[in-house]
């Protein structure tokens, strides 16, 4: 049985005057959606993914803003360049995983309209510019209120 779930992925404290995004699509086929530029404040992005019973009865997640294999699947937010902002000294990306939601947390989430799954992730890198590559440490995904 597939079931939509509704991700909010908190970018805190994000490089001042970048712009981030969501990845939909992949490979050189892709755009930008709900694009921002980063001011004073953290940046929400929430979309929505499919979820789907794997053959180990774990969720396998799928759509236009999943990437990856089934057993590491993630979705991307373009900074910078990779955002459009051309005019911009990064180019990068960010993979927020999807890992550790089981077919628990999306039956728990799906359940109820009212709730989504939601994660927190560090919008800033150790060299001050905007965090890129895989997210860690990765805090993982909590169920919370719309």
């Amino acid at each position: 049985m597939k079931q939509q779930l509704t991700l909010r992925i908190r970018l805190e404290s994000p490089t001042v005057g970048v712009d981030f995004g969501l990845q939909n699509g992949s490979g050189h086929n892709y755009d930008i959606l709900q694009k921002q530029k980063s001011a004073a404040q953290d940046l929400c992005f929430e979309c929505t993914v499919v979820a789907k019973l794997g053959a180990d009865n774990q969720p396998d997640f799928t759509g236009p803003l999943v990437q990856g294999p089934p057993a590491n699947r993630f979705v991307y937010i373009n900074i910078g360049k990779s955002a459009g902002q051309f005019d911009s000294i990064w180019s990068r990306r960010l993979k927020v995983p999807l890992r550790g939601i089981t077919a628990e947390i999306v039956y728990q989430t799906t359940a109820n309209s009212a709730m989504l799954l939601e994660t927190n992730v560090p919008g800033t890198g150790k060299d001050g510019g905007p965090t890129c590559g895989t997210v860690k440490p990765f805090n993982g995904w909590h169920i919370a209120m719309k």
